[in-house]
């Protein structure tokens, strides 16, 4: 008797041991499939796909700022290097639903001395825009087949200065490179507005906070037409990044208009009703 427990004991044993056995076998094969199906997951995602991707997570990283205002300095520079100066004002209202809104005033010289730009932004549709000239006493609505104009006279384009929501390109991830001592992530987006200036902008998009580093500006024959430069950058709240420098570059016309940012205050209390055609002709 005892010895058919012995051989019931030995053989559950062993039962367990070929259990076992089996177990570490089927978690090995588990292992070896997932590390063949990894790299084949990675190359899965289209350059596409982690364009936009990396164009969402930018977008993510600064959400919630509610509202914010900001002094700025504008130098235009010709081709000869002579400097114009001008001082403005800007205040932003974050709309989660849509595109944000804004209000950009001039302080001096005297010639463009209270002239403002109203900015309604959207995620999908044409954005809105107005312009306020006080020497005419009238607001001016700008028609969307013209926002790929100068803004007054600098190297910055209408449509530059409206939000860039992520709905308004298509994406395609190029490559990674440093730019400013940062490992970038570069990617090309299409503007979707049929009225946009720009076949394409190719973007430096620094991998460690997702801030924007530098943009070339494609024209509608898709020669470089102009270059963009971030620097400075500072952040607000614990959480958001603005750089205290922007610098765009013609590369046709060898012109360039730098804005630098000051004092920026965000949450402030302002709401919609700071952002509408009387108060651009309220401010000044």
């Amino acid at each position: 008797m005892a010895r058919k427990n012995i051989a019931r004991k030995n053989v559950a044993q062993k039962n367990v041991a070929q259990k076992n056995t089996a177990k570490k076998h089927m978690a090995k094969k588990l292992l070896l499939g997932w590390l063949i199906l990894l790299p084949s997951a990675l190359v899965a995602e289209t350059p596409e796909e982690k364009g936009l991707a990396i164009a969402v997570e930018a977008d993510r990283r600064d959400q919630g700022w509610v509202d914010m205002q900001v002094t700025m300095s504008m130098i235009l520079r010709n081709a000869r290097g002579d400097e114009n100066h001008r001082e403005m004002r800007l205040k932003s209202l974050e709309v989660p639903a849509d595109g944000d809104k804004s209000i950009m005033v001039f302080d001096t010289p005297r010639d463009v001395q209270g002239t403002g730009l109203l900015t309604f932004s959207h995620k999908v549709e044409d954005d809105d825009q107005w312009l306020y000239l006080p020497a005419l006493k009238r607001v001016k609505r700008i028609a969307s087949k013209n926002k790929s104009g100068p803004f007054v006279g600098s190297e910055f384009a209408f449509e530059d200065l409206s939000s860039q929501e992520v709905e308004k390109y298509t994406y395609k991830y190029l490559r990674d490179e440093t730019v400013n001592g940062l490992d970038c992530y570069v990617m090309a987006r299409y503007p979707t507005d049929k009225y946009s200036g720009y076949t394409r902008q190719v973007t430096w998009i620094d991998k460690a906070h997702y801030r924007m580093q530098k943009v070339d500006y494609y024209d509608r024959k898709n020669k470089l037409l102009k270059t963009l430069t971030f620097s400075d950058y500072q952040q607000y709240l614990d959480k958001f990044w603005r750089a205290d420098a922007m610098n765009m570059v013609n590369h046709v016309n060898n012109k360039s208009t730098e804005l630098l940012w000051k004092e920026y205050s965000f949450q402030t209390g302002l709401v919609d009703r700071d952002f509408n055609k009387n108060a651009l002709q309220r401010t000044r």
